[in-house]
């Protein structure tokens, strides 16, 4: 796993823009009928404009395969579970601190490669936006519909 933590105006600007650009293909008819509903009842859109104004974008990456220092290759096991799992830990210590973050997850996320520079070794897994939330910040009612634990949790 590698973070790529940037905060260079110039970079975030050209993920906004490469981030938007695969978005507007999304709600342009990449996403079906029912999902385009679903995500106007929340009012999202293509346009992130938080991609530029979060301070900190981190951008997770995972490491599918290692190269040795003969230039073997060498796989990387459980890395979807390893990179699932830090991330969690990632998004958890924010959380403490009383940042907001967001996952952000464009299909694909190739130009994440190409901005930040990253090797072949790996493909980008999420982007987390984060940072102290605008005051006109809202949470989807959606987000707030938690489980109770007895539906969540079962013990026999």
């Amino acid at each position: 796993m590698a973070l790529c933590v940037r905060g260079n105006p110039a970079t975030k600007r050209a993920i906004r823009e490469a981030a938007e650009k695969e978005e507007r293909s999304f709600y342009e008819g990449k996403a079906g009928t029912v999902w385009l509903n679903d995500l106007k009842k929340i009012g999202a859109v293509a346009s992130k404009p938080f991609l530029e104004t979060a301070p900190w974008p981190i951008a997770v990456f995972a490491e599918r395969y290692a190269i040795d220092d003969q230039g073997n290759r060498r796989k990387n096991y459980y890395v979807p579970e390893s990179v699932g799992f830090a991330t969690g830990f990632l998004i958890q210590a924010c959380h403490r601190l009383g940042l907001a973050k967001l996952t952000h997850t464009p299909n694909p996320m190739k130009f994440l490669k190409t901005i930040l520079g990253r090797p072949q070794t790996e493909r980008p897994f999420v982007l987390l936006v984060v940072g102290h939330p605008s005051s006109d910040a809202m949470v989807p009612r959606a987000a707030t519909a938690k489980k109770s634990f007895t539906e969540g949790a079962n013990f026999t």
